[in-house]
């Protein structure tokens, strides 16, 4: 089949069995090419082609709602429909967006980048369709990592309790990004080697209603004594007991065994939980053997060795850097401890892992808990490290204001993905965490402008004994810049002078200080000085400095790879108010009001106008306003 020919997922339905094997077949070749160019989420999207077809035959995209949790493994729901003519430009600028979008497909009835959304969502959808009187099915697909999100946990509850007629689908795969933990996980393990029960009881009500004379009476007594057939057969029915009927586990590559019991499972009234097993990976044995996470999402690859494609000799990545730093100083203080929401291969912690385990604690997917949990342990005299991506700190904003910053405790909060990240798009750029952080009583924020001065800034962190602290760092690589044995703190609020020039200043921090360096060199040779300041303390600001500033009556461009409302341009305009500067001019260079699209970073910095050309026309704009009031 061609599958660049397909327009929508209807004739799916027209298909033998053996034409849907081929077409399983056919989907893994495609993405397995595919991807090797563009890199992706391969792992997840080859563990749900099977079960991605059988959900497209046995129901009416768009009428009945199949609502992806995550959204990574959405492309071969892409592909069923009509958008498999797109793939040469998956995750890049301008192209396919490596998750559900409304804009893309009418099929894409939820967006979604998080975990964990899902059945909250689908008890909405759900909810609208009665409120409503339409006739569809509701189908939420959410992975065993998924399930231990919170969110999705209170929604389980709420579908339970209100017994809304929808189907909800369980992908486990054992693993989440990386392997699964907690409690859940074991609940979910013992219910993988239970078989069928749901079957099994509805086979022995048939059987006893047919014992002449008693069987009536017999049927009546089994379903007085349901749970402990239920508990004989199966052992912890967890999703029973909030509502739910469980069928499964059925094995989510067999599509006899999946049409059997999407079958069955639409016949039933309210909420159904089918526990569907697939493998991650499946079909390219490289990401079949991925017992870490390593082939959950990945950059260009070959397909016949399964070796990543990486320009060789490349600088440390930033996660590694700052995670090997802490590790380092861990070795001589015992209170340091590591935790990360589900994503220890992403925030590179094996390391630390493998020399403390007893000292870092993966706690799921689970941003709230990981926050309040390092919070706890702050209580008792412990450093947590809480290494979490900038987008995923969002999930934990209550627990930073009310456990971390309000108790002013000791937690070292490393802001992982700051900034512009590309290809995940806008699920997942960094851009607000400066704006929801800035403003927090007791916090410190910085972010360092080389691999350098952020082994330093961990140092300082891990030092600091007076409350919380923050370091941002970018996606991506280091600049390969020599790294001191020595690390020593940094004083806390003090900026550095990088470059000096009398007729206007840059205040930056981080990735966008190349740049700024750059345009102050080219504005040099037009006849105009430009001060580079390195404002690696977010805050506190250095006052001092600035107020020096100010007093010089010096323009000044602020420039942050962040969003300009609330955010450090902003805090120097309240700042320089605050100061008694009310006519001081200023201009900010920042992420604009929307959210930013996926893309190679620097099309997207384009695009947005954050280029050494945009900086020097405002350094010129700037100049000319003082020599306006002069």
């Amino acid at each position: 089949m061609d599958l660049l020919s397909i327009k929508d997922p209807a004739f799916l339905k027209q298909l033998s069995m053996k034409e849907l094997e081929a077409l399983s077949g056919e989907i893994r070749r495609f993405l397995i090419e595919n991807l090797s160019r563009t890199g992706g989420h391969i792992g997840p999207n080859l563990g749900v082609v099977e079960l991605t077809i059988a959900l497209h035959r046995c129901f009416n995209s768009p009428k009945d709602k199949i609502i992806w949790d995550v959204g990574h493994q959405s492309y071969v729901h892409k592909i069923l429909t009509g958008r498999a003519c797109q793939f040469e430009t998956l995750r890049q600028y301008k192209g396919l967006c490596g998750f559900p979008k409304m804009t893309e497909s009418e099929h894409d009835v939820w967006e979604t980048g998080h975990s964990s959304t899902s059945l909250s969502a689908a008890m909405g959808m759900a909810v609208a369709r009665n409120l409503k009187k339409e006739d569809s099915h509701v189908i939420p697909v959410i992975g065993d990592g998924a399930l231990t999100g919170g969110m999705a946990l209170e929604a389980l509850n709420h579908i339970g309790h209100k017994k809304e007629k929808m189907i909800v689908i369980l992908n486990d795969n054992e693993m989440s990004i990386a392997p699964n933990v907690g409690a859940l996980h074991n609940v979910l393990g013992k219910l993988r080697s239970a078989g069928k029960y749901n079957r099994a009881k509805d086979e022995l009500e048939m059987l006893l209603k047919k014992v002449p004379a008693v069987g009536q009476q017999l049927a009546i007594t089994a379903e007085r004594i349901k749970d402990s057939f239920k508990y004989l057969f199966v052992s912890g029915m967890f999703f029973e007991e909030l509502g739910f009927t469980y069928l499964g586990p059925v094995d989510g590559h067999n599509y006899e065994d999946l049409f059997e019991n999407l079958t069955y499972a639409k016949k039933l009234d309210g909420p159904v939980m089918l526990h569907v097993i697939t493998k991650k990976g499946k079909g390219f044995i490289p990401a079949e053997n991925d017992k870490i996470g390593t082939w959950h999402g990945t950059g260009p690859y070959k397909m016949e060795t399964g070796d990543f494609i990486k320009p060789a000799g490349a600088p440390p990545a930033w996660s590694k850097l700052v995670s090997e730093t802490v590790r380092e100083i861990a070795r001589a203080d015992e209170r340091i401890v590591a935790i990360t929401p589900a994503m220890p291969v992403g925030s590179k912690l094996e390391g630390f892992a493998s020399e403390f385990p007893d000292r870092m604690f993966d706690v799921g997917i689970a941003e709230q808990h990981a926050a309040t949990f390092a919070a706890g342990l702050a209580t008792q005299g412990m450093k947590p490290f809480l290494a979490i991506y900038s987008t995923f700190l969002q999930r934990a904003y209550d627990q930073v204001v009310h456990d971390i910053c309000r108790q002013n405790l000791n937690v070292f909060i490393g802001v992982d993905r700051a900034g512009l990240v590309g290809a995940d798009g806008e699920t997942h750029q960094g851009v607000f965490d400066i704006a929801f952080l800035r403003h927090l009583p007791n916090l410190v924020l910085m972010m360092p402008k080389d691999e350098n001065e952020g082994r330093h800034m961990v140092k300082t962190a891990l030092s600091y004994d007076a409350g919380p602290i923050a370091m941002r760092f970018p996606r991506g690589n280091g600049y390969g810049i020599p790294l001191d044995e020595v690390l020593e703190p940094i004083p806390i609020g003090t900026w550095e002078v990088l470059r000096e020039g009398g007729d206007a200043v840059i205040l930056t921090f981080g990735t966008t200080i190349p740049m700024a360096l750059e345009a102050a060199s080219s504005l040099e040779k037009e006849g105009i000085a430009v001060k580079v300041i390195n404002a690696r303390f977010l805050k506190p600001l250095d006052i001092a400095m600035l107020t020096e500033i100010l007093r010089d009556n010096l323009p000044i461009l602020t420039i942050e790879e962040a969003v300009l409302q609330g955010g450090f341009g902003s805090f120097i305009m309240e700042t320089a108010q605050e100061l008694g500067f009310e006519g001081a001019i200023i201009d900010r260079m920042g992420i604009p009001d929307k959210f930013i699209e996926h893309g190679n970073v620097d099309s997207l910095l384009e695009e947005i106008g954050m280029t050494e050309k945009q900086v020097k026309l405002k350094i010129k704009k700037l100049a000319k306003q003082k020599e306006k009031r002069a």
